[in-house]
């Protein structure tokens, strides 16, 4: 590269020296950004969206040593789980000025926080995950840094400042720990852009679970993700943390169910019409293509530490598992926080230093969070078919029909028995995908408090 710039500069001096006087300067050449060397072989049997089921790794509760190493001895028990895509939350440097030891307030986009390891620590994992047929991706923040990131001092115009040139922090959101980067900069974008793919060279990650992905602008997201599915040699997952449907018009994968979570807690503690998640079916999936999802889920690290665990929120052990059945099987991709599939109890709260998950309770929890992603995982017609609602104010019933295949649900969402009077079109034999036992649905069923039943 560096010999093709003497024709260049040659002809500039012959030129600026045939006029007379002293040669003029030559324009400034900026050369292209390197590619980093791919470290590994990229992944290939990275999931269809609609076949994904995702598994959260909060790394600092995960095990008691809080890191990556900590991960690797458990990657095949998530592997057995049924899940094929494990997110790992922020895994770089975070800031200390003005900090409260967030994970999400990122003061280096291109290191690994030495408090989860380095960076072959973390190479490691996505080395035995890939080993294991297991897909790895990173969340990443995108819409503020750490007060003590380096591009407050070398570059104050890629964050927005209030009259007096002060940078801000997210106006209106409380995050006073992170500054608010200005998305009206061309060259703080093309940085941002350069440390995402750098991740995907470096680190042989296979796709990000993009953070507050409704704070950026859309046409931010937009030339991002052109430019990471231009990497032809990866396959991505792109999930935005968002609701915005705009995120499904440039490009993500996956868009995440923050109504249907909301409808879900107003239906057990407030008495809500099941018949609003029918709703949710249409309006999360504005402007989806045929491919993208919405993310369901019954907990994350989010709702885990400030709102109260699956058992807390959906009615104890039976309601949560109707919960998580009516979020995995309807019309979504599943979502598992760490610890969920044990029954975690207490919670994991912010900032997730102060409790370890003891993976050896509950392995009944466990074996049954198994056979229902298991149902998911060997039905398309669970992943993919075309659903028909049947639900009434307290019940949420559906099938899902695909290639001859039909799989019926009834759950019941009220902590009362309750009575389900059948439609004609789902009357008939059936078989109990979770015991076996023949079942024969007639003009109604009778249901306890939360049952639920999976017929095929």
């Amino acid at each position: 590269m560096k010999h093709s710039m003497y024709p260049i500069l040659l002809s500039w001096l012959l030129i600026a020296c045939s006029k007379g006087g002293d040669p003029a300067p030559p324009p400034p050449v900026v050369p292209p950004d390197p590619t980093p060397a791919q470290y590994g072989t990229p992944f290939a049997n990275v999931p269809e969206p609609a076949d994904a089921v995702l598994y959260q790794v909060n790394t600092r509760a995960f095990s008691a040593t809080g890191n990556f190493k900590g991960v690797i001895p458990r990657i095949d028990s998530i592997k057995a789980l049924g899940a094929n895509v494990i997110y790992l939350m922020p895994v770089h440097p975070i800031g200390s000025v003005k900090g409260v030891n967030s994970p999400y307030c990122i003061k280096d986009y291109y290191s690994v926080n030495p408090e989860l390891g380095t960076l072959d620590d973390l190479r490691n994992l996505v080395d035995t995950a890939h080993s294991r047929n297991l897909t790895v991706i990173m969340d990443w923040v995108a819409n503020h840094t750490a007060w003590d990131n380096p591009w407050i001092t070398a570059h104050k115009d890629w964050y927005m400042q209030d009259g007096s040139g002060n940078v801000i922090s997210p106006p209106n959101m409380g995050w006073n720990d992170v500054a608010q980067l200005n998305f009206s900069n061309a060259a703080m974008r093309k940085e941002m852009i350069k440390a995402m793919k750098s991740w995907v060279y470096t680190a042989n990650i296979d796709g990000f679970r993009c953070d507050y992905t409704d704070g950026p602008p859309l046409d931010f997201w937009k030339q991002a993700i052109d430019t990471l599915r231009n990497i032809k040699t990866h396959k991505l997952l792109l999930m935005a943390e968002g609701a915005r449907n705009g995120n499904y018009t440039v490009g993500f994968d996956f868009n995440f169910g923050f109504g249907f979570f909301g409808e879900l807690k107003n239906i057990y503690h407030q008495n809500k019409t099941v018949l609003t998640i029918d709703n949710l079916n249409q309006s999360e999936y504005t402007n989806a293509n045929s491919r993208q999802q919405v993310i369901r889920y019954t907990s994350n690290h989010d709702v885990n530490g400030a709102e109260g665990t699956p058992q807390e929120l959906f009615g104890g052990e039976q309601g949560s598992m109707a919960a998580f059945v009516v979020a995995g099987f309807m019309k979504s991709v599943p979502m598992i926080y760490n610890g969920q599939e044990v029954g975690m109890s207490p919670r994991i709260p912010f900032p997730f230093t102060g409790v370890k998950i003891d993976w050896t309770k509950n392995p009944a929890t466990t074996a049954l969070y198994k056979q229902l992603i298991g149902l998911r995982n060997n039905s398309n017609a669970i992943r993919k078919g075309t659903l028909t609602s049947y639900s009434t104010a307290d019940i949420c019933a559906f099938t899902k029909t695909l290639n001859g295949e039909r799989v019926l649900v009834i759950a019941n969402m009220r902590n009362v028995a309750a009575v389900f009077n059948s439609n004609a079109a789902i009357q008939g034999n059936y078989i109990n995908a979770l015991s076996g036992a023949a079942v024969t649905i007639g003009a109604s069923i009778n249901l306890a408090p939360y049952q639920y039943v999976i017929l095929k």
